[in-house]
């Protein structure tokens, strides 16, 4: 029997903590009516539906202000008079109070203001694990006590299957905090994309089955175009090593590596978890990875900027990098505007390893905090119930990717949207005068939670040949499973937040030195194991075991 393991994220699969929140005693807006539930009485139900239920739509009976802390992202730098803001307000009677915060200063801006008691009623763009640094101050609501105000949420788990997500999600105190944006089915995005001619000439038609045969792969690319200075050289390098490609590599080895590097993974079949750095599988991964260098097909320089690595690929110099299902577009606008024209690349489907065909496990995204204010305002209710419109409704969520129809989009009598041909979105009608998020606010992350979705709706949003990529990829790969939370009290947060980032430095440097031949997996695993060891991986590891062993029994 394979051994399956999976991840517990960092700082986000840490997100439990022994307190008993100020936020979560009565109010005089609240009346308790069950471990969960609260009421939320008339005083604070202004603007609130009587009839609001999943499928309705949401609009106040009378005009909102919410305030909202907002990411404001340099692709698409927020507008008073976009139509997202008009929308809302002319047709669901809602309006806001920004604090708007330039993308680069968000996060660190967002925990000044959350700390300081400034928090905003919502709070935008959010990573599980985030609030948990806020919960024992009582700043955040336990959202988890108005699950019942929130039926388009309620329903979307249900029918999608993420009852176990959510459940891991809990708090020691057994609330949740966090609102994620759901997904109904994996998010699979990221590959590697190829110079299909360059292939071609090389006599390969067929993408490689496993990370083996892509190995075998380049190096045939690089013998039939000698002019190549490397078969690969890869983007997306310069805060973690090679964190794209070693991300979308490590489910199938059993392990978490580059962007998705968590400290701990869960070992199933032993019941417990590991040190995810100095595991097996990981030093397979890696010795995988450094193969690729030695071979001379992967450029060692694997902390060079995206613009390097982007610009070797487009001259010629490299016949593969990291891409996604977005960023295609990008490189064949580059080779156009380089004067080469129409020069044919593609995302090559995701390649398995020893452990199978996987995705990671896990169906929630970035997400949103209420501060626990929001419950002593007038409009509390109406605010639940909009939120649960605008994030977890299949008209929202339409809504905050699509626009409007008849403004943004059309649709045939098929159903199929169509966006105005005058609009762009990604590879959709590139080089159209027009963009969906930067003249309209919609496709924004602050709204869609990170494309949190139906599969019906991500796979909408992208072309043809898109689209045809990501099925064929939900097609062939299984999700590994969830693994449990092993809730922490506050001492042994504590304790592990001071372990991580030096164990998590650590585990990248070392990964950076095996692969580029800096230090030899073969003959320096052991010393780096000692190293780590020394840094507190045992100790890491025996607290989370020891959490997860009395979260268990306590269940």
């Amino acid at each position: 029997m394979r051994i399956t393991r999976h991840t517990l994220v960092g700082a986000a699969g840490l997100a439990a903590v022994a307190v008993a929140l100020s936020a979560c005693s009565a109010t005089p807006s609240e009346e308790a009516v069950g471990d969960d539930g609260v009421t939320i009485d008339e005083a604070h139900s202004v603007g609130a539906m009587e009839d609001f239920e999943a499928g309705v739509t949401f609009k106040a009976t009378e005009p909102v202000n919410f305030s909202l802390m907002y990411r404001d992202h340099p692709n698409y730098p927020v507008k008073d008079d976009w139509s997202v803001f008009q929308h809302l307000e002319e047709d669901h009677n809602v309006t806001f109070s920004r604090t708007d915060i330039p993308m680069a200063d968000y996060d660190q801006k967002k925990s000044l203001l959350i700390g300081s008691g400034e928090a905003t009623d919502i709070i935008s763009s959010t990573y599980a694990g985030t609030e948990t640094q806020f919960v024992s101050g009582g700043a955040i609501l336990p959202v988890s006590d108005y699950f019942d105000y929130m039926p388009n949420f309620q329903q979307k788990i249900e029918d999608w299957g993420l009852e176990e997500d959510l459940q891991n999600r809990r708090q020691e105190d057994g609330k949740i905090y966090h609102l994620p944006g759901l997904r109904e089915v994996p998010d699979v995005q990221y590959s590697v994309v190829i110079r299909e001619d360059l292939w071609e000439k090389a006599g390969i038609t067929e993408d490689p089955a496993t990370w083996d045969e892509y190995l075998e792969q380049l190096e045939q690319v690089k013998e039939a175009n000698p002019e190549l200075d490397y078969a690969m050289s890869d983007r997306w390098t310069d805060a973690t090593p090679l964190g794209s490609l070693l991300s979308v590599m490590a489910p199938n080895y059993d392990t978490a590596a580059g962007w998705g590097y968590a400290n701990t993974w869960y070992d199933e079949e032993a019941g417990e978890y590991v040190f995810t750095g100095t595991s097996d599988e990981y030093r397979e991964l890696v010795a995988d990875a450094a193969a690729l260098v030695e071979a001379g097909v992967l450029d060692p320089e694997i902390t060079q900027s995206d613009d390097q690595a982007v610009q070797k690929f487009i001259s010629g110099k490299s016949a593969a990098i990291s891409g996604n299902t977005q960023v295609i577009a990008e490189y064949r606008q580059k080779f156009a505007d380089s004067g080469q024209g129409d020069v044919p690349i593609r995302l090559i489907s995701i390649p398995g390893g020893p452990a199978g065909d996987n995705l990671p496990s896990g169906r929630f995204t970035s997400g949103i905090l209420i501060s626990s204010e929001a419950a002593e305002k007038p409009y509390f209710k109406a605010l639940l119930q909009f939120v649960d419109w605008l994030y977890y409704s299949d008209e929202g969520l339409e809504f905050a990717q699509w626009g409007v129809e008849g403004e943004t989009f059309t649709r045939e009598a098929d159903g199929t949207r169509k966006l105005m041909d005058d609009i762009a979105w990604s590879s959709i009608n590139a080089g159209a005068p027009k963009l969906l998020n930067a003249d309209y606010g919609y496709s924004n992350g602050v709204f869609l939670l990170a494309n949190g979705s139906s599969e019906e709706l991500v796979l909408s949003m992208m072309t043809d040949e898109i689209a045809e990529w990501t099925a064929q990829q939900l097609e062939k790969k299984e999700q590994l499973p969830t693994a449990p939370a092993p809730l922490l009290n506050e001492i042994e947060l504590e304790q592990t937040s001071l372990l991580q980032t030096q164990l998590t430095d650590a585990v990248h440097a070392a990964t950076a030195s095996f692969i580029t031949g800096q230090r030899s997996v073969e003959d320096d695993w052991d010393a780096y194991v000692t190293e780590l060891e020394g840094l507190g991986s045992t100790q890491l590891v025996d607290t989370i075991n020891a959490a997860l062993e009395r979260t268990q029994s306590e269940g």
